[in-house]
């Protein structure tokens, strides 16, 4: 069998092999709510979000004051990108992590203390 005609059926299957496992794949995770998530950023918040939250004084104060809301914590913690280099991840018993996201235009920073049964949200700072 020449080599043109062997290639051809090998990307034939390859492709149709993709396609149904795009579609097998997309379905569970639709069902059952996994995703992929091996990037230490997309580990890290999932860790978080998988907790409790606890808010400190200072992010209650901003909530009360209507400078802060839950769908902007909810976005620091689907969308923000941590900053390793400013986190404190070898702090017992709760690592603490810096992540950044933008909040109504404009830079944000929160510092959240993540422990082994719940994570604080310890402060926002916008610039």
């Amino acid at each position: 069998m020449a080599f043109l005609k062997r290639l051809g059926y090998y990307l034939v299957g390859l492709s149709i092999g993709i396609v149904f496992l795009t579609f097998f794949l997309k379905n569970k995770s639709e069902e059952t709510g996994t995703e992929f998530c091996y990037f230490p950023n997309c580990r890290t918040l999932k860790n978080i979000r998988s907790k409790p939250l606890a808010y400190s004084d200072a992010i209650k104060s901003m909530m009360d004051e209507g400078r802060l809301d839950s769908l902007d914590i909810s976005r620091f913690l689907n969308e923000g990108d941590v900053d390793f280099g400013s986190s404190d991840t070898d702090s017992k018993p709760c690592k603490t992590y810096v992540v950044k996201e933008s909040l109504n235009g404009r830079d944000a920073a929160m510092k959240i203390s993540n422990c082994s049964e719940e994570a604080v949200l310890e402060e926002i700072v916008i610039k």
